[in-house]
């Protein structure tokens, strides 16, 4: 049967069709034409840029078609590349993974006398007057106009991986991926967020331009009320699929993946941290960071509540994690609440579980410790392992056979690790890089180098009294009936009592009413070919989802209904909900 798993949904957005624009030539002629309206003999245009975006590109296409007066390249008032690297230091720190979440602010970034003289210069510039680049917005102490050049996550890690961008302030293309994506994670991408926080009300025009010399462009107030209409529907951000040492075959066939690719081993499905929004205006679709929604809509889509305890941060996760005809994850855990917040500067932690979304006849989930498991003993082996390459995980650590629809539960400090043939909907708290590995069963990374062992810091998480008993009755398919009605069925499925994500799953042939009661949903139809999403009071225009798809309802939903949907009438469906308690 051909794959309906949908990879480019869009957010089709209504009133402003005629405020996006595509190609470099019709974006500067119609910024040309905004300069000629404010009519004035010096106009000052703040192209304020996202870490990662291709300036060259950008400045060469602003010479050639809008032809300033002067460009003013905020990076010249910056400090040096060496006094930039110790500033962000402290932050960064020599651990080839982890850093702490940095509180820099832009400004910092900016040496006081360099500043001092381009704002000096500025003010005696003529015509039209551009100011380029991050921290752009700060150089120019007024603007006419504000033009945001927006990248998306993903794209910039993947010119990271290609060499084509540097840290901010730096030339270090050619740094490797890890320390590169580090630091930006850990630094620049904080520093530019909280900046761009404050510049989204005063957007006049937003540019797109993570695909190469093709650019888009709307205007501000498009794209903030695109941010509005997507929060009172259903919705779904872009996956993006990235393969690993371990990845399998299975997102090949079901998500309609490149078949001669050698594996995909993730597929990140929600992670608006890291996905994009596609917006629709109509003949143009704009691509913009998922993130936005959450910094410019919080209230509206995670609910007081959440917004309450979380701030403008998403906190729910689902991601997919292919071993079919692969390998074994990585042996691992997640830090503790206490040492995350200690050693990382993040104030919750990665708890997780494993929905097995399919799996083969020998699937297994290594989960806990056996009951005869010596703290020191496994240790000092698998500290030894990291030269000999050989330890004997089974000795340590339960196994537990897994089929379809099972589901495992994984609070941080426990040990753990999906086996090999399985398809796994991870569903977790969002700080997702900080995965103490223990053993990687002794093989390469995708770049061939090994990959980061962290049993420093796992040793200090490990939770020794989860142990086989324990984690039977607490962590394995703890399913439990909630409610039942004219067809469909309610279990709640998890997760453990000291993770914050509640999960139930609903079987149903008929319509199933939810209520968001104020709270974000985020859901995936785990069974079934597709199903319809619709308003019981017409709020929103009919929703359809497809197989292993995950949609997000905000908060501000409220009631909505579920169906089985096209070919999937009268048959069987499964949503797994999850939700903040």
């Amino acid at each position: 049967m051909k794959p309906n798993y949908d990879k480019f949904p869009t957010v089709k957005i209504t009133g402003h069709e005629a405020e996006c624009w595509s190609e470099w030539f019709a974006i500067f002629e119609k910024l040309k034409a905004e300069v000629a309206a404010k009519d004035k003999p010096k106009t000052v245009v703040v192209l304020e840029t996202y870490p990662g975006v291709n300036d060259a590109e950008i400045l060469a296409a602003m010479r050639s078609e809008f032809s300033p007066s002067v460009i003013f390249e905020a990076k010249s008032a910056y400090h040096t590349e060496a006094e930039l690297d110790q500033l962000a230091y402290p932050d960064v720190t020599d651990d080839r993974i982890f850093g702490y979440m940095t509180r820099l602010q832009m400004d910092a970034f900016f040496d006081p006398e360099k500043l001092g003289k381009m704002r000096r210069e500025l003010a005696t510039a003529t015509g039209t007057v551009v100011v380029y680049g991050t921290g752009a917005a700060l150089v120019a102490e007024y603007w006419d106009l504000l033009v945001y050049a927006d990248m998306a996550r993903w794209e910039i890690q993947l010119r990271m991986r290609r060499n084509e961008v540097a840290n901010l302030g730096t030339t270090n293309h050619e740094l490797e991926f890890p320390r590169q994506y580090k630091r930006a994670y850990f630094v620049d991408w904080r520093v530019a967020d909280r900046l761009k926080r404050k510049l989204m009300d005063h957007w006049d025009f937003v540019l797109d331009t993570n695909l190469a010399n093709e650019p888009k462009m709307a205007t501000g107030q498009a794209v903030r009320t695109a941010l509005r209409q997507t929060v009172a529907r259903p919705f779904r951000v872009v996956p993006f699929f990235d393969p690993g040492p371990w990845g399998g075959q299975w997102m090949k066939e079901f998500c309609d993946l490149d078949r001669s690719a050698v594996n995909y081993a993730w597929c990140f499905d929600c992670v608006p941290e890291e996905n994009s929004l596609l917006l629709d205006f109509g003949e143009t679709t704009m691509e913009i960071p998922s993130i936005n929604l959450v910094f410019y809509q919080p209230k509206k889509l995670l609910g007081e509540n959440v917004y309450s305890r979380f701030g403008a941060e998403f906190p729910i996760r689902f991601d997919f994690l292919d071993t079919m005809d692969g390998g074994n994850l990585s042996l691992q855990v997640h830090p503790l609440t206490e040492y995350i917040r200690e050693h990382f500067g993040m104030f919750y932690t990665q708890d997780e579980s494993y929905y097995m979304l399919d799996a083969g006849d020998d699937a297994v989930v290594y989960l806990g410790l056996n009951e005869d498991v010596r703290p020191s003993e496994m240790i000092a082996e698998l500290e030894e392992a990291q030269q000999s390459g050989v330890f004997d995980a089974e000795k340590h650590v339960a196994k537990w056979p897994v089929k379809k629809h099972d589901h495992v539960l994984i609070p941080a400090g426990t040990v753990h690790c999906s086996g090999k043939n399985s398809m796994v909907l991870e569903i977790s708290a969002t700080p997702y890089i900080f995965t103490f590995k223990l053993w990687d069963w002794g093989r390469l990374g995708m770049d061939g180098l090994p990959r980061p062992i962290n049993i420093t810091h796992g040793k200090q998480n490990i939770q020794w009294d989860r142990t086989t008993d324990w984690v039977g009755k607490n962590l394995v398919n703890r399913f439990e009936k909630i409610a039942e009605g004219d067809g469909w069925l309610e279990e709640r499925t998890g997760l453990h009592e000291t993770e914050f994500i509640e999960t139930r799953r609903h079987w149903f042939t008929k319509k199933v009413e939810h209520d968001t009661a104020g709270n974000l949903h985020v859901l995936n139809l785990v069974e079934g070919r597709e199903a319809i999403v619709e308003s019981p009071m017409g709020a929103f225009e009919p929703f359809v989802v497809h197989y292993a798809e995950t949609f997000i309802v905000p908060a501000a939903v409220g009631k909505y209904t579920i169906r089985p949907y096209g070919e999937s009438e009268g048959m069987e469906c499964a949503t797994l909900k999850a939700y903040v308690r």
